[in-house]
């Protein structure tokens, strides 16, 4: 009996280590069933934590340019409200002060971290079936600030794209 369970153990050992990748990854885990399967979504604004004060386009800017770029994509339909959507997408905007640096004197200037967030969640359980982070570099000049969200947001897109094209 013991030899049969140790048996069925290296076999499934084996198995296992037969779905690694080259590089010693593991196989890629399932999406959730329903990413794959959704045609409606609801985009929710989670909020933006000082976006107006770094970048141009206010405090909205995050939500209306993803919002914007999820239209154009075309892949979900964007449902008013959560209720009878597949899923949820909620964006947030943060930028927690990570310390601060004293070299240029006493006051100290606040070291952030400027980053977009994306949960998808499954509107009736309100459980995150998956969820993304992008850091925004940081910069001096308004122009080149805003062209590093704009730089974000489009990898966050692509994370999303490539996660919806996983079947």
């Amino acid at each position: 009996m013991r030899s049969r369970i140790a048996a069925i153990v290296l076999t499934l050992v084996v198995a296992a280590s037969a779905q690694q990748a080259k590089n010693g990854a593991p196989a890629p885990a399932p999406v959730p069933e329903q990413i794959a399967k959704a045609r409606t979504a609801f985009i929710s604004n989670a909020g933006s934590d000082g976006a107006g004060v770094l970048y141009s386009g206010g405090d909205d800017r995050p939500y209306n340019q993803f919002y914007a770029a999820m239209k154009s994509w075309g892949r979900y339909e964007l449902t008013p409200a959560p209720a009878g959507s597949d899923l949820v997408f909620e964006l947030l905007f943060i930028n927690p002060v990570l310390g601060f640096d004293v070299t240029g004197g006493s006051s100290g200037r606040a070291l952030t971290d400027p980053q977009l967030r994306l949960a998808i969640l499954d509107p009736s359980t309100h459980v995150v079936l998956w969820a993304f982070s992008e850091h925004v570099k940081q910069a001096n000049k308004q122009a080149t600030s805003d062209k590093n969200l704009d730089d974000a947001m489009a990898r966050l897109l692509a994370s999303v794209k490539d996660l919806a094209a996983r079947h």
